[in-house]
């Protein structure tokens, strides 16, 4: 169906940060499949446990014991000093796992109509329930009526939560992306997360935190959330967590560990020896080539690089992010400069109309994020001084 705007080439193959197409071109890719492609295109460790495993087996089902599921789960919860994790397919089956909790909860403790309270410019998905979250209307034409049970605010003002929270008893939850990404590589700041921390603590609320794009080490810690000292009830995790290889994971704490039981939520596929393998191959090798303190020395040097190359240019508003999840938002939509960027050999994205944004692998080196500055810079700076349309 005509569910994409594709760019017009088709790759093929790829090696470390470098992609092919079919007409033979090279890319640097600085889009990592959109935060997904964690270790690089072909990663040779990753190559081989993938290989092994296809040849053992690629699925079973949830009916049986699962080994791997356990060898994963009880490292995301070392990681993240959680306690229970639940395996599904993708960032958005995670997200509906957590909203499933969110309501759960509020009927376990007798309140009807529970609500759960989401933030302006964030994006969950594209389930009805996800894109109710979400508060995109161009995600939401033409699919209502949405789901009921969203009280939306804007994102890092704490006074804000605090003012919803006393006007919606029904509330069981506050659910939010750590770094909002579709919205703009927008971060929570780190006394907002703190704050609402402590709220949710004092009114008996879940902390749900969406690390689904910038989970993973992408920010130079295992979670963005950890930068703040602080740890969630719920934490929907996917994209960089099987480099590739479709893997959704829901972790949780003591308040929310027992909240489902059988019967009340599943998945055919998720939990499969395959994706499992992925996952468990991507943290061993992050761990063993100290990616996450890569991701935030080369995004450091990326980004300061941006910030001097970039520095007084007209229609350039700000550069934001942490690690290599970064996004250069413009004063005017810019979504002309994906292609453009594609035809000098960078594969980058536009998001929120305005910002372009770097999602790289995580094992971009400073020479290729010194070749990200080179081809995209004059991108801009072009782009910035043409008439607006």
């Amino acid at each position: 169906m005509n569910t994409y705007g594709r760019l017009p080439i088709a790759l093929s193959h790829g090696v470390g940060c470098r992609v092919w197409d079919t007409e033979g071109r090279r890319y640097l890719d600085a889009l990592g499949g959109i935060a997904v492609n964690t270790l690089g295109h072909a990663h040779p460790k990753l190559v081989a446990a993938l290989q092994a495993q296809v040849g053992q087996m690629i699925h079973c089902s949830n009916y049986y014991q699962s080994p791997l599921q356990e060898q994963l789960a009880a490292k995301l919860c070392e990681l993240s000093g959680l306690d229970a994790v639940f395996f599904c397919n993708s960032g958005l089956e995670a997200n509906e796992a957590a909203l499933k909790i969110a309501r759960k909860v509020g009927h376990d403790r007798g309140i009807d109509r529970p609500e759960v309270m989401v933030f302006e410019k964030a994006f969950h998905g594209r389930s009805i329930a996800t894109l109710s979250a979400t508060a995109n209307p161009k995600v939401q034409a033409g699919f209502g009526p949405l789901v009921e049970g969203f009280v939306r605010v804007p994102l890092n003002d704490l006074e804000a939560v605090r003012q919803a929270i006393a006007s919606h008893p029904q509330l069981t939850a506050i659910f939010l992306e750590t770094i909002q990404g579709e919205g703009g590589v927008v971060p929570a700041r780190i006394e907002f997360l703190q704050g609402l921390r402590a709220l949710c603590d004092e009114h008996n609320l879940l902390l749900m935190l969406d690390e689904v794009q910038c989970g993973i080490g992408r920010t130079g810690k295992w979670f963005a959330h950890q930068w703040a000292g602080i740890q969630p009830d719920v934490m929907p995790l996917a994209k960089g967590l099987g480099s590739g290889v479709p893997i959704g994971a829901v972790v949780v704490g003591p308040k929310a560990k027992t909240i489902l039981g059988p019967g009340n939520h599943g998945t055919t596929f998720g939990g499969n020896a395959l994706a499992m393998r992925a996952g468990i191959t991507t943290l061993e090798v992050m761990q063993a080539e100290g990616l996450m303190a890569h991701a935030a020395e080369v995004g450091g040097h990326l980004s300061a690089s941006l910030a001097r190359e970039l520095a007084g240019v007209a229609g350039v508003k700000e550069i934001r992010g942490q690690g290599l999840m970064l996004g250069i938002e413009l004063d005017r939509p810019c979504g002309v400069i994906l292609t453009r960027a594609m035809e000098a050999g960078l594969l980058a994205s536009v998001t929120a109309d305005t910002v372009v944004r770097m999602v790289p692998p995580l094992i971009l080196s400073r020479d290729e994020a010194d070749e990200i500055v080179s081809l995209l810079v004059p991108i801009i700076k072009t782009f910035l001084a043409e008439p607006r349309a």
